[in-house]
């Protein structure tokens, strides 16, 4: 038996491919402080004494109405300041928007109005067309008779 001799193949040199380093990565945990709820069934320790709160609530400010003898109470400046923000908030928007829509509502309206009544025509000639047709034939029918 022969041997083979094979020629070594020619293969190009490899690349030079520099090593890259990469930071070990790290993460910031979110940290929290944890909130103390006491239980519902919380007494006071024996021997001790609860320290006296001052709560004297002012009373509202009421108005006075003299011919129908009525007080009624007036609300905080707060309340009264929103109420009246978004009373005229909705009349200045409601004003702008009417103004500005009506012009197109009304374009609207007119080509509705123009398609319905295009519709309205076609289908009573329709019946007009279908009814002169039945007549004719009622007379053919006479006639032939």
């Amino acid at each position: 038996m022969e041997t083979i001799h094979l020629k070594p193949p020619d293969l190009p040199k490899p690349i030079n491919v520099p090593k890259v380093r990469l930071k070990v990565p790290n993460a910031r945990i979110p940290k929290y402080q944890p909130m103390v709820i006491p239980p519902s069934d919380l007494e006071q320790p024996e021997g001790v004494k609860a320290e006296a709160k001052d709560t004297i609530q002012a009373e509202p400010p009421k108005l006075q109405i003299p011919v129908l003898d009525i007080q009624m109470p007036l609300p905080e400046p707060a309340v009264v300041i929103t109420a009246v923000t978004t009373a005229v908030v909705a009349v200045a928007t409601t004003s702008v928007t009417s103004s500005l829509f009506e012009p197109i509502k009304k374009k609207v309206q007119k080509f509705i109005q123009g398609k319905i009544d295009a519709w309205k025509k076609k289908r009573k000639e329709k019946v007009l067309l279908a009814n002169s047709k039945m007549q004719q034939k009622t007379k053919n029918t006479k006639s032939r008779s």
